[in-house]
């Protein structure tokens, strides 16, 4: 079975003049590394929380390897948000012993490798890194778990180019290649280079979902000036 993620009339209302996903079907496959990809307020961070459990639909469904979303699905997606979600005071080698504990398929290992490669010591704080290795820490210890779906919500937002492109190789050299990557980003022309495919939203809708190559042929565009004039209204 090469389909990963099953969507059917996926729906979040929050009320009934706030809805952040109207009515998604789509279906993504395996081994594919795909952009999420729509202005502000389109629904792209709640379809994220709702594809990693912690936003319950208000109508329709989600299933990852053909289980609805749960706790089977948790421990097969590996999620980046958009935001810090570690304790700065911690030492690194204390967060390694927190993924070993609380995932089965996190290597530490692996995580340890990446991080001698950048000369970041196990032994210091979080807070006392930059921002760019801190930004690449917390991608090192979702990309060292062996997982079906990995979720990176802006994963290359506020680091500088040189972090960038750091952050972009360990996404294409550390993913299991029968897994998929799902990224949410603003900056399309950054990351462009390693999708495969890519999902426009706006308002909630789902308004294109296409190869990367097809953009470039049937439009003679790269996805960033296809965006741009999908959404120029």
């Amino acid at each position: 079975m090469n389909e990963l993620i099953e969507i059917s009339g996926l729906t979040k209302a929050y009320d009934e003049r706030n809805i952040a996903v109207n009515n998604i079907n789509l279906v993504l496959p395996r081994g594919k590394i795909i952009g999420l990809l729509g202005p502000n307020g389109s629904g792209k961070t709640t379809l994220i929380k709702m594809i990693n459990g912690l936003l319950t639909p208000t109508r329709g469904s989600i299933r990852i390897n053909g289980q609805p979303v749960g706790v089977e699905t948790k421990a097969r997606v590996a999620y980046l948000p958009d935001r810090t979600y570690l304790t700065e005071s911690m030492k690194i080698n204390e967060i390694l012993d927190y993924f070993c504990d609380f995932y089965a398929d996190f290597s530490r290992e692996q995580a340890i490798g990446m991080m001698q490669s950048l000369r970041i010591d196990p032994l210091s704080k979080l807070k006392t890194l930059s921002k760019g290795n801190r930004e690449k820490v917390q991608l090192i210890l979702v990309m060292s778990r062996s997982a079906d779906l990995y979720v990176l919500d802006e994963p290359i937002a506020g680091v500088d180019p040189a972090a960038r492109d750091y952050i972009l190789r360990t996404i294409i050299n550390h993913y299991n290649p029968q897994a998929s990557v799902l990224i949410s980003t603003h900056l399309i022309g950054d990351i462009e280079q390693v999708l495969d495919e890519v999902i426009f939203m706006r308002y909630g809708y789902l308004v294109l979902y296409t190869s990367v190559n097809n953009i470039r042929e049937q439009h003679g565009k790269s996805v960033d000036a296809y965006f741009r004039e999908v959404f120029a209204c």
